[in-house]
């Protein structure tokens, strides 16, 4: 019986990417403008098949493009986030060769890079051309998930865009919490955070059928206040501020306190 409702979820979710995919599809060949609109249709259902419920908190930034830097727990985050916001994911070049996922994120014009150095200001130009068509971007400074609990150091190469103008002005930038607090209501704890955080080399479907199988996940996001470049010495210091911001929020979130 434990594996019927996830075998229902399983085909229900199939069954609404197939529905979706010639729509963006087609959105993408005639109607570009809309490119994100059907992408968080299709996230927004994929966070009621799986029993996500997503809470909102702080405010988010309106202008556009506004670079999210957000810390990374599991391959959930990407469903939660974008039911709440448009724009492009910037992921790790592995997720394009995964079967399906790779050809749905695509679709949302996800834009893939190697974690190294040299490799992430290779792909500046890719990311700033989404910004200067005035394209929200999603990125994980982490440059890897964590276990949910603590968050690993940021990686300022990411942030060198904020050094770049878009369209006369430095980007904007806003540090975004991403946390798991409860299961069925209860809170999640380090010794049941596992049940989300998708760590290590850990197989991906296994890790998405255990979770199918448990119930209703609360996820939070947590926005803090935005910032620029000029707010700092170095993007070094940018990215350390950023980071000590979201752990602080991840900490208040996993505890059931509210933003100061």
């Amino acid at each position: 019986m434990s594996n019927i409702r996830p075998i229902i979820t399983v085909i229900a979710v199939l069954l609404w990417t197939a529905m979706l995919v010639p729509v963006q599809v087609t959105i993408l060949l005639f109607f570009k403008q809309h490119r994100y609109c059907i992408p968080q249709i299709f996230h927004t259902g994929l966070c009621w098949l799986m029993r996500v419920k997503v809470i909102v908190s702080g405010e988010i930034e309106t202008q556009r493009p506004t670079l999210f830097v957000i810390n990374h727990i599991s391959w959930l985050d990407i469903p939660v986030i974008g039911k709440i916001m448009q724009g492009s994911f910037v992921a790790k070049k592995e997720v394009e060769g995964y079967p399906l996922v790779g050809a749905i994120s695509k679709l949302q014009q996800t834009i893939f890079i190697e974690r190294t150095r040299p490799a992430i200001k290779g792909h500046k130009g890719e990311m700033q051309e989404h910004l200067e068509n005035g394209d929200n971007l999603f990125l994980f400074p982490e440059g890897t998930s964590s276990n949910g609990i603590i968050i690993q150091n940021f990686k300022s190469a990411y942030f060198g865009l904020a050094e770049r103008e878009i369209n006369g002005r430095h980007l904007m930038v806003q540090p975004v919490t991403i946390a798991y607090s409860r299961l069925n209501g209860i809170p999640l704890t380090r010794g049941t955070m596992g049940i989300v955080a998708w760590v290590g080399d850990e197989e991906l479907l296994g890790h998405v059928w255990s979770l199918l199988k448990r119930g209703t996940i609360t996820a939070e996001l947590r926005f803090h206040k935005p910032v620029t470049i000029d707010d700092y010495d170095s993007r070094k210091t940018m990215a350390s501020d950023c980071q000590l911001t979201i752990a602080k929020s991840l900490s208040r979130a996993l505890t059931g306190r509210e933003e100061p």
